[in-house]
């Protein structure tokens, strides 16, 4: 019988392995025709330490990847995802075993988005790190916004980084917005004050030259008080963007305040050949705001609804109380609709989607509604028409 010598490389028996031993203390095992020796190896207490030391710092390091807040991903050099984390399954909404093995290029069928990411992976294997901040539209439509750092041959792989910062950008630009405001507050100011002094003389002199204007002229001084009057207004409106205004709230109906904006507009609506329907909710709870700046809100929203269908149709007005218990106003035409690129910017200083128009109308209505700690979001589908809706609480905070 042949015996062939044989050693355990890095093979540590425990004491209590029962194993066949020769006369000098060696393992013995029989295989077919061979006879393999090897030597006993008592276990080494370093070894045993180190390696309970390296377990510990993976499981450690592995728990932090998988419980990191931020989105973390491993990619290959063939623009694979390797492993990822649960942060990640949630921004992409698939599981990560869905996930593992598909291309970088392929979790996006935009091919704006694809064109974003490929850039990325070409700077970050160009220069070794890069960061650049990549949007993706959900199926609802709305925007989220992602910061990624990344970081080539970390062990032969790639490390992403992934950040939602859609509420910080969503931030930046209500501030945006704030201090736009400021500005536009400040110059309306200064230029309603100049405008006010050389309109209070006007509007007194002509009071004084009404005795004395032929029956001939009449027109004419109907026509300059009116468009006198019309100056005033615009004066009024931007007062109301340069200080906030001293509102004395009261408890009111909001059926009340609705019924008379439409009275006070249906005479404009039928010469358009546009029609009300209203809907309102029975027992509604009363509201506490100030009704006459609401009503300037119904009526800047219900003129442009009106304007916007110059061949008539039908604008829908519902009121109704929501689960949050909060008051919903929905006004809805049918004119051509709002482009959404265009809807995030309603509201916004002098921008308007009327060839004639200010943009301080929609303006004034959102500084009024936020006022009253209500908000107004817009619907719009194209061709079909567009729909505001207010939502207002029935208590003011103080």
């Amino acid at each position: 019988m042949e015996v062939v010598g044989w050693r355990y490389v890095e093979k540590h028996v425990q004491q209590k392995d029962i194993l066949p031993l020769n006369e000098e203390g060696n393992i013995q095992k029989k295989e077919k025709n061979q006879t393999h020796v090897g030597k006993r190896i008592t276990p080494n207490n370093q070894f045993l330490e180190d390696f309970k030391k390296l377990r510990k710092s993976e499981r450690k390091f592995r728990r932090i990847f998988e419980d990191s807040i931020d989105g973390l991903l491993l990619w290959n050099n063939q623009y694979q995802i390797v492993d990822l984390n649960h942060s990640t399954e949630e921004i992409f909404g698939l599981p990560k075993e869905r996930l593992i093995g598909k291309y970088l290029f392929g979790l996006f069928s935009q091919k704006e988005i694809k064109q974003d990411i490929i850039k990325h992976v070409e700077q970050v294997l160009e220069k070794g790190n890069h960061s650049s901040t990549i949007i993706i539209e959900t199926d609802e439509g709305q925007k989220r916004y992602f910061d990624c750092s990344s970081k080539s041959d970390i062990e032969g792989l790639n490390f992403t980084v992934i950040k939602d910062v859609t509420e910080k950008m969503e931030i930046q630009e209500q501030l945006r917005k704030s201090d736009t405001l400021n500005v536009i507050g400040e110059l309306a100011a200064g230029i309603a004050h100049e405008i006010r002094n050389p309109m209070t003389a006007l509007k007194g002199f002509i009071q004084l030259l009404e005795s004395s204007i032929k029956s001939e002229h009449e027109m004419y001084y109907h026509v300059i008080t009116s468009e006198l009057q019309r100056i005033d207004s615009i004066i009024n409106e931007f007062l109301i963007l340069a200080k906030p205004q001293a509102i004395r709230y009261q408890e009111k109906d909001i059926k009340q305040i609705m019924k008379e904006t439409v009275d006070l507009l249906n005479a404009q609506a039928v010469l358009h050949n546009v029609q009300f329907i209203t809907v309102y909710e029975d027992n509604l709870p009363l509201i506490f705001c100030e009704p006459n700046q609401l009503k300037k809100v119904f009526i800047n929203i219900i003129k442009n609804a009106i304007e916007v269908m110059p061949d008539g149709g039908c604008i829908l007005i519902k009121i109704s109380l929501t689960e949050t218990n909060q008051i919903r106003i929905s006004i809805r035409d049918e004119g051509i609709g709002i482009p959404e690129e265009k809807i995030k910017k309603l509201g916004e200083p002098f921008y308007t989607t009327k060839e004639q128009g200010t943009g301080l109308g929609l303006m004034v209505s959102y500084r009024i509604i936020e006022e009253h700690q209500g908000t107004i979001q817009i619907e719009s589908e194209i061709g079909k028409g567009a729909t505001f809706h207010i939502t207002l609480p029935l208590m003011q905070n103080s």
